[in-house]
């Protein structure tokens, strides 16, 4: 795992034009390498500087990366939350709950978070399993804002 940079801009241009992303995640609007680049500069780069954490580039051991895991914060949520998603061809392969145990591990031991969540669409099967398989266990229905879909919050 390490930060993602500008380099990353091809990369992350596939991640988020996969259908599971959108699907799951949301559509961002990402459409060429310079939206790719806008999307690293204003959110996890700027998330590394304000809040000392953000999305990271879950990589191979070759550096390949294959997806994206770290915390996030999020308007509606007074936690950090930890948050991921892969290219479809690494999915079902433990990289996504070896990366999400990582990012929880670090934000207890090294951050010293107290109270880390996550959130995920109600049919999101998948994620619910990363999620249980790190320690996490569902509390309650919310929605981020008025409006919006109804989400699963998970917490240690």
């Amino acid at each position: 795992m390490r930060e993602l940079d500008f380099n990353d801009a091809d990369f992350i241009l596939r991640l988020l034009n996969e259908e599971g992303f959108i699907r799951f995640i949301g559509d961002k609007g990402v459409r060429t390498l310079a939206d790719a680049r806008d999307y690293i500069l204003q959110g996890p780069m700027d998330s590394y500087a304000r809040n000392g954490f953000g999305l990271y580039a879950a990589c191979l051991r070759d550096a390949t990366p294959i997806g994206i895991c770290g915390l996030v914060k999020r308007e509606g949520l007074n936690d950090p939350d930890v948050g991921f998603a892969f290219l479809s061809r690494y999915w079902s392969l433990g990289y996504a709950v070896e990366s999400a145990a990582a990012v929880l591990a670090y934000a207890q031991d090294v951050l010293g978070l107290k109270r880390v969540v996550a959130i995920t669409s109600p049919d999101n099967w998948s994620s619910i399993g990363v999620l249980e398989k790190i320690g996490l266990r569902y509390e309650r229905m919310i929605r981020l804002v008025d409006h919006s879909p109804e989400l699963k919050l998970f917490a240690c």
